[in-house]
């Protein structure tokens, strides 16, 4: 019986949503849970995983470069306290064309849902809080 085992995929859901709760090491949107961090972009709502939440790089967000013709703003969500973004990462980021703003994940979170319903061209990096 070949092919019985679990299939882990990539977590993507095609599409723009608000964030409902986050917290507990997650988020809900569109009535479904991720746990983990979760990138948020013109192409859909991403799992994402930083190679460290606390010291992110201009790598972490290659995704967000490639995409980055649909983006005016980046939200950053740097866990429980805003932590700066490194000069490499701004750097890579604004030679993208992205401005980006880091703050609290919560704060990223209320401004994304904000920004989302005034249809604005917004992305987010959210960096999961327990």
């Amino acid at each position: 019986m070949a092919g019985s085992g679990i299939v882990i995929r990539a977590a993507h859901y095609p599409g723009r949503a608000p964030i409902e709760a986050y917290g507990n090491g997650g988020f809900r949107f569109a009535d479904m849970s991720h746990r983990g961090s979760l990138l948020c972009l013109p192409s859909g709502i991403h799992g994402w995983q930083p190679a460290d939440p606390i010291a992110l790089t201009a790598a972490d967000f290659d995704k967000v470069v490639a995409e980055a013709e649909g983006i005016e703003i980046l939200l950053v969500g740097t866990g429980e306290e805003i932590r700066p973004l490194s000069k490499e990462l701004r750097a890579a980021l604004k030679e993208a064309g992205i401005a980006a703003d880091p703050m609290s994940t919560g704060a990223a979170v209320r401004t994304y849902n904000v920004l989302l319903a005034e249809d604005r061209a917004v992305a987010a990096a959210f960096v999961a809080v327990d």
